[in-house]
C-alpha cells in the first residue's frame, strides 16, 4: 500500500484550510471595527454590488447554503443592514434587499482590501495566479456538483 497519499503535507486540502483560516483571521481585526463576521462581511459585498438578490442566487455566489444564509441575514436584518421580503412574482423566493445603513457601511468597509493586501505576503502577480487557479478549481467544483 501507498501511504504517502495520507500524508498532511501531501494534500492539496490542508494549505488550502490552513490559508483559510489564517486569512479569514486577518480580516478579524477589521471586520470588529465595523461589526461584521467575515461571513457577513462576504454577505454585504454582494448586496454592495448588487443592491438587491435572491437568497437562491446569493447562496451561489457565496458557495453557502440556505440553511447557512438564513439565520445570518436574520441577524444582519435585525441590526437594520438589509430586509428580507417574499418575491411577489414567485412565493417561494425571498429576495434580501440593502438598507441605507449597510449601505453607509460599505464607507467604512472599503478600506479593508487594501489594509488586507497589507497582511497577506504574496506579490500582485502571484496574487493573480493565485486568483485565477482558486476560482479554476471552484469552476470544476461547480461542474462536477451538476453532474
Amino acid at each position: 500500500m501507498d501511504y504517502e497519499k495520507l500524508k498532511l503535507e501531501n494534500q492539496l486540502c490542508f494549505p488550502l484550510y490552513a490559508c483559510s483560516r489564517e486569512i479569514i483571521k486577518r480580516y478579524k481585526p477589521f471586520l470588529d471595527e465595523i461589526g461584521l463576521t467575515y461571513t457577513q462581511y462576504i454577505a454585504m459585498m454582494v448586496l454592495w454590488e448588487r443592491k438587491r438578490v435572491t437568497i437562491k442566487k446569493m447562496g451561489e455566489l457565496l458557495y453557502l447554503d440556505s440553511g447557512t444564509l438564513t439565520p445570518l441575514l436574520k441577524k444582519m436584518e435585525a441590526a437594520g443592514l438589509l430586509k428580507r421580503s417574499r418575491d411577489r412574482a414567485d412565493e417561494r423566493s425571498v429576495i434580501v434587499e440593502l438598507t441605507e445603513k449597510g449601505d453607509q457601511l460599505k464607507d467604512q468597509a472599503v478600506t479593508i482590501p487594501d489594509r488586507m493586501a497589507q497582511c497577506v505576503p504574496v506579490n500582485e502577480e502571484d496574487s493573480k495566479v493565485l486568483y485565477r487557479l482558486l476560482y479554476q478549481i471552484l469552476g470544476q467544483t461547480d461542474q462536477n456538483s451538476e453532474k
